[in-house]
């Protein structure tokens, strides 16, 4: 169920292609690639492929009774933690961010983008093995600060079993219960945050509240006051 390539524009790009041409992608089926010339991340950031990272795409099919679409960015995240967990050594351990990221600190390991086409959803993961790209104002961590790094279809598989281990839960439980492990596995309550949110509206400040019914975060504010935000950029502080 993993294809691999050697070089692609995007894999998120090149499954959604499919998707929307009518090509048949079976769920779990994941496209893997050495290297990728137009790489993005959320918010139509550019996002550097690194030679010997891991970059992947993998398809959900929404059906009736599942969860919302948007709240697979939680089973994905908790999937992810789980694969890299065993290549950092305590005392430091993966972190989940809202929405879709996984830190070791305050440094990005890996991030995840959403993408749909009709009743399918597009997940893409990039993992930093073996280098973690520049990006101004931004902490990046790659695995082999703690030691080798996993092979990388040796990644691939133990992250395509977990994932569809995750997607599985998504799917018979709900999300109460992948809220509870989400917020296990996240920064805790009281972190101080800033919300960059969409359409150029004015960075907000506050205090991670943890997340509401539908997975969206709740941030409380210094009168007293707590905002739901179901999209933007969090940074700490």
């Amino acid at each position: 169920m993993i294809e691999r390539v050697a070089e692609t524009g995007s894999t998120n790009g090149d499954l959604l292609a499919r998707l929307a041409g009518g090509t048949a992608v079976a769920e779990g089926h994941w496209l893997v690639a050495d290297r990728q010339a137009q790489g993005r991340g959320r918010l139509g950031r550019a996002w550097s492929d690194g030679a010997g990272n891991f970059m992947g795409s993998t398809v959900v099919h929404l059906g009736p009774g599942d969860p919302p679409a948007g709240s697979l960015a939680l089973a994905i995240g908790l999937a992810l933690a789980e694969a890299v967990a065993p290549w950092v050594p305590a005392p430091a351990h993966p972190l989940l961010k809202w929405p879709n990221d996984v830190m070791i600190g305050t440094a990005k390991l890996a991030g995840i983008l959403l993408e749909r086409v009709g009743d399918a959803v597009v997940v893409g993961v990039g993992v930093n093995l073996v280098a973690a790209p520049e990006i101004a104002g931004r902490a990046t961590v790659a695995l082999t600060q703690f030691g080798p790094a996993p092979d990388r279809d040796d990644f691939a598989a133990t992250l395509a079993a977990a994932v569809a281990a995750e997607v599985q839960r998504w799917r018979a439980y709900g999300l109460g219960p992948q809220i509870a492990r989400w917020s296990a596995a996240a920064h805790p309550v009281g972190t101080p945050l800033t919300v960059s949110q969409p359409g150029g509206a004015a960075p907000i400040s506050g205090w991670f509240a943890g997340l509401a019914e539908d997975g969206a975060l709740r941030l409380a504010m210094a009168d007293g006051s707590a905002h739901t935000i179901h999209a933007g950029d969090i940074s700490f502080g």
